[in-house]
């Protein structure tokens, strides 16, 4: 029996930095009456405030059931029902020198491959402390242009070949943290082995449960896909095509335990 139902954000959850919407917030509140519930992505705890926190119309009893794991699992936060704040957990923070390093390589590899944006929507490259991401058009695009920055970002790079050209152009310089291909216009860059799969194991050393326990729900799970590292752990996972499928799975998963 599953005890905990765990989900990717972006196009999971939501469009790409996009508030969750209404029937979204009404399934996860639904599903905290019975579920514990995780949310694993490569955004900063701000990114999931402004998605996820702030559009959750529920008791602190039900927060307290809600993991946020931003960073691609490199924090790990719980609401604290008594002091009501949002508490860390743990944190695998990169070190200034690592994260200098990163930013060099970030930039002048991009540069060197003309994917650097000269006139960017908001920092390019984002300091998120236990990660580093690279936004090709900028972090702020959706929230400063709205639908058409989703629908830019969707088209930069659907192949992934821009940022797996980049990626393989830096990580060599890079031997001592991760790059990954993140987002749908994002490199994040963390310490070795931190991954999806990494947070979730850190979830069930937390919670005192097992892989068998939780149910993961994606739309990157085939193999280059950054929700891969979690089926490959042998997690159960249902695969969705985007945000829209959904609130269908979650009536799946409230049909079975009603």
């Amino acid at each position: 029996m599953k005890k905990l139902i765990a989900f990717d954000l972006d196009n999971t959850l939501a469009e790409s930095k996009s508030p969750i919407p209404d029937v979204m917030s009404n399934g996860l509140r639904r599903l905290l009456e019975k579920y514990d519930v995780c949310i694993i992505s490569g955004g900063s705890f701000v990114q999931f405030e402004k998605q996820v926190i702030s559009r959750l119309d529920v008791s602190v009893e039900l927060l307290a059931k809600l993991h946020i794991m931003p960073t691609c699992g490199t924090r790990y936060y719980r609401f604290d029902v008594i002091d009501k704040y949002w508490r860390m957990i743990y944190h695998n923070d990169l070190t200034i020198d690592q994260k200098q390093r990163i930013r060099k390589a970030i930039e002048d590899g991009a540069k060197q491959l003309g994917l650097w944006e000269e006139n960017p929507y908001g920092d390019i490259i984002e300091d998120r402390e236990s990660q580093m991401t690279y936004s090709a058009l900028g972090q702020d695009i959706g929230e400063q242009l709205g639908e058409e920055g989703i629908k830019r970002k969707y088209e930069w790079d659907p192949s992934k070949k821009k940022r797996n050209m980049l990626r393989d152009l830096i990580a060599p310089m890079l031997d001592d943290v991760e790059v990954r291909v993140g987002g749908i216009t994002s490199l994040d860059v963390t310490l070795p082995g931190v991954d999806k799969a990494y947070g979730i194991t850190k979830l069930i050393e937390e919670l005192g449960i097992s892989k068998e326990e939780i149910l993961f729900v994606g739309d990157m799970l085939q193999e280059d896909g950054n929700d891969y590292p979690v089926k490959a752990m042998g997690v159960a996972t249902i695969e969705v095509r985007n945000y829209n499928d959904t609130p269908f799975v979650i009536e799946g998963i409230l049909g079975v335990t009603t």
